[in-house]
């Protein structure tokens, strides 16, 4: 928590834990939803349900504009990481976490054309869509809730993206 807008994030969330459905950081580049854990030896407990809807999700994006994601774990697709903010998110109880890792796959890197912004959204917009779709229906069983849904706009107005929790 070495930085101000962090610390608010996660105090905002110890305080809510019971109440988040979810927990999304978003990032780029890479095309990949990565689940908890970041380590390589530890496994979160809601494992197959976690690539369940982490693979649902990379279905709807790929509907949008026919872009593959890969799903896994940081050691399993990418390289063990340490400090992610969904990990912690899984450490406190929150059942679904994930880093959403946007276009590209390398070729720009962190300077993404202006002409794939948009279909960036598009297909992220429907990814995360999913994914609270499904944290709501399994906590409402479908039923009309009025469920907070910004997090993720919380996270990036707060800075949280590039920071790291501890």
């Amino acid at each position: 928590m070495s930085e101000l807008e962090t610390r608010a994030v996660t105090d905002f969330v110890r305080s809510r834990k019971d109440s988040f459905l979810c927990f999304l950081s978003i990032h780029s580049y890479g095309q990949m939803l990565l689940i908890p854990y970041g380590h390589p030896n530890y496994t979160a407990p809601n494992y197959d349900e976690l690539m369940m809807v982490g693979q649902g999700a990379t279905e709807a994006i790929w509907k949008v504009h026919r872009t593959n994601y890969t799903v896994g774990t940081p050691p399993d697709v990418l390289y063990p990481i340490t400090g992610s903010a969904t990990d912690w998110a899984r450490m406190q109880g929150i059942p679904l976490t994930y880093i959403i890792e946007l276009r590209d796959n390398g070729t720009y890197r962190f300077e993404l054309p202006e002409d794939q912004i948009q279909p960036t959204c598009e297909e992220a917009y429907r990814g995360v869509l999913y994914i609270i779709t499904y944290a709501h229906d399994k906590t409402f069983n479908g039923a009309v809730a009025n469920t907070a849904v910004t997090l993720s706009g919380i996270l990036l107005a707060a800075g949280v993206t590039g920071a790291t929790l501890r």
